[in-house]
């Protein structure tokens, strides 16, 4: 979780919304992102997405089984069903998202019975750090 709070440091000096997260696979880390959504003009650019994206690419298949997926926010709904798609086995994430959380905050898509896939998820890990960062980000904007 360390490695995906640096990138979500790495995020605000962007501009960006600081999130960051780590893709996992046998201790050794398989991929990792930011948020890139106003640098890169994408609104799908989420942290997790990008993880993702770049573990799919490097592997070639979109099965990212024996992973764990690190994030420094709780996976909104778009994150969460690309999770789901991507059958990562456990999320692990750090704040929690009242406005948009979907692993366990406003909803839990990550552990829906009704879906395909569900995932182990782990909350709080590094919350407090994370949400310090999320605050004073967001002070500095207003």
């Amino acid at each position: 979780m360390g490695r995906a709070l640096e990138l979500a440091r790495a995020a605000a000096a962007c501009g960006e919304v600081p999130v960051g997260a780590v893709l996992v696979r046998s201790g050794h880390i398989l991929a990792e992102g930011h948020n890139r959504t106003v640098t890169g003009a994408d609104p799908t650019a989420h942290a997790e997405v990008e993880a993702l994206r770049a573990a799919a690419a490097l592997q070639g298949d979109f099965r990212l089984t024996d992973t764990t997926l690190y994030v420094t926010l709780e996976p909104c709904a778009m994150c969460a069903g690309a999770v789901v798609l991507a059958r990562v086995p456990r999320v692990v994430y750090a704040a929690v998202d009242p406005k948009a959380g979907m692993a366990g905050t406003l909803g839990n898509l990550l552990q829906d019975a009704r879906l395909n896939h569900r995932c182990a998820v782990t909350p709080g890990v590094l919350a407090e750090a994370s949400a310090e960062l999320l605050r004073t980000f967001f002070r500095e904007r207003r």
